[in-house]
């Protein structure tokens, strides 16, 4: 299984857990297992139209899946995904 990197400000939504394993061929499902595990996570993630949000960055080691094939990014079992959401202000 792959492990999910959980950011600080969304651990409380995974019951203060930092890292989840998750399941999954590639990214998207990885993502699909981590917001059927942990339900109230899934609208700071996903806008209504069930896309991901803008703001939202997956990184696979240290490579941004933008820079790879997006939500289609494969998994291995060891793989670790780290999800870091932008911040903003002024």
């Amino acid at each position: 299984m792959a492990i999910l990197k959980i950011p600080t400000p969304l651990r409380s939504y995974t019951n203060s857990q930092a890292e989840v394993s998750v399941r999954g061929a590639n990214v998207a499902e990885a993502m699909g297992d981590l917001v059927e595990k942990f339900p109230t996570l899934k609208p700071h993630l996903y806008n209504n139209d069930g896309n991901l949000r803008p703001f939202v960055n997956l990184f696979v080691g240290e490579n941004n899946i933008k820079d790879l094939q997006g939500l289609e990014t494969p998994l291995d079992e060891n793989a670790r995904v780290i999800l870091i959401p932008s911040i903003a202000g002024g």
